[in-house]
C-alpha cells in the first residue's frame, strides 16, 4: 500500500515537473515570438516613417528646383536675346533692353533668386539629415540650469534685434541630468527660434526651469498668437509647418532629441495667448 502511494507521489511529481518544463519552454517560445513580432512591427513603422520622410523631402526639393530651373532659363533667354539684338539690331526695340545698367539689375535679381533657392535646398537637406540621420549622443552629468543660462546669454542679442524681450526664471538649485549638452542645446535653441518667429517683432520670450520629482522641467514660453487646436495635433509631424519657407523638421527633430535623452516634450497653447513648450528630462541618479 505504502509503495503504491509513494509510486503515485513520484509519478505525480515527475508529471508536474514535466508540465512545468513544458510550460517554461512554451512561455519562452511565446516570448521569442512576441519579440520577433515587436521587431517586425518596429521595422514596418520605421519603413513607413522613412516613406513619409522621403516623400516630404522630394516635395520640399521639387519647388526650389523648379524655381532655379525657371530663372536660369529666363536668364539664358535674356542673354541670348541681347546677343541677337546686338548682332542684328531691329527697329522698335525698347532702349531699356540695351541699357547695360538695366540688364545688369535684371541678371543680378535672377542670380539672387537662384542663390536663395539653392540655400533653401541646403537647409532642407541639412534638416533632413539631422532628423533622419543617426543620432549619436555622448551623455555626461550636466547642470541644466547652467546649460540654459549659457544659451540665454548667447540668444538674447538675437531676440532683442528682433524686438523680443527675454525673461528668465531658473530654479534655485542645480538640475543635474545626464545629457549631451551640445545636442540638447540644439533642441532648446530651436524652440527659442520658433518662439521668436511666432511673435513677429514684438513680445516676451520666457525661459523657465524647475525641479520636479525625478525630473527637470524646462519651459519656453512666448506671447505670440498661439496655435490652433487642429494644428497642435500635427505640430510635431515631419514636414508639417505653418511658416513660410519652413522645412517642418525643426520641432520633430527637437522631440527626437528630447526622447533620445529619456524625456518628453509637451505643448500648451491658446489662440491669442501664446504658447508654452515644456521639456521634461530625467534627473541623474546620485
Amino acid at each position: 500500500m505504502l509503495e503504491g502511494i509513494l509510486g503515485f507521489i513520484v509519478g505525480a511529481s515527475a508529471a508536474s515537473l514535466l508540465a512545468w518544463q513544458l510550460s517554461v519552454r512554451w512561455a519562452r517560445r511565446q516570448r521569442r515570438k512576441e519579440q520577433q513580432l515587436e521587431k517586425r512591427t518596429q521595422r514596418v513603422e520605421k519603413l513607413a516613417e522613412l516613406g513619409v520622410l522621403t516623400s516630404g523631402l522630394a516635395h520640399e526639393i521639387r519647388n526650389p528646383l523648379s524655381t532655379i530651373k525657371m530663372n536660369l532659363q529666363l536668364l539664358a533667354e535674356d542673354i541670348s536675346r541681347q546677343q541677337k539684338e546686338h548682332k542684328d539690331p531691329s527697329p522698335g526695340i525698347s532702349e531699356t533692353l540695351d541699357d547695360p545698367e538695366h540688364l545688369l539689375q535684371r541678371y543680378l535679381r535672377k542670380i539672387e533668386i537662384v542663390t536663395g533657392e539653392a540655400d533653401r535646398l541646403g537647409e532642407t537637406l541639412n534638416d533632413f539629415l539631422r532628423y533622419a540621420g543617426k543620432l549619436e549622443l555622448h551623455p555626461a552629468r550636466c547642470d541644466v540650469n547652467e546649460l540654459v543660462d549659457d544659451l540665454i546669454d548667447f540668444y538674447t542679442p538675437q531676440a532683442l534685434n528682433k524686438g523680443v524681450q527675454v525673461r528668465q526664471s531658473l530654479s534655485s538649485g542645480p538640475l543635474i541630468c545626464k545629457v549631451d549638452a551640445d545636442v540638447l542645446k540644439q533642441a532648446i535653441l530651436n524652440l527659442l527660434l520658433n518662439a521668436t518667429q511666432a511673435m513677429d517683432g514684438r513680445g516676451e520670450l520666457i525661459i523657465r526651469t524647475e525641479s520636479r520629482p525625478q525630473q527637470a522641467k524646462i519651459d519656453v514660453i512666448d506671447t505670440g498668437p498661439g496655435i490652433e487646436p487642429a494644428e497642435q495635433e500635427k505640430i510635431f509631424e515631419a514636414y508639417y509647418t505653418t511658416k513660410r519657407g519652413g522645412t517642418g523638421l525643426g520641432l520633430p527633430t527637437c522631440r527626437r532629441i528630447v526622447e533620445a535623452h529619456g524625456g518628453h516634450i509637451e505643448l500648451v497653447s491658446e489662440k491669442g495667448k501664446g504658447s508654452n513648450f515644456t521639456i521634461y528630462l530625467p534627473l541623474a541618479e546620485e
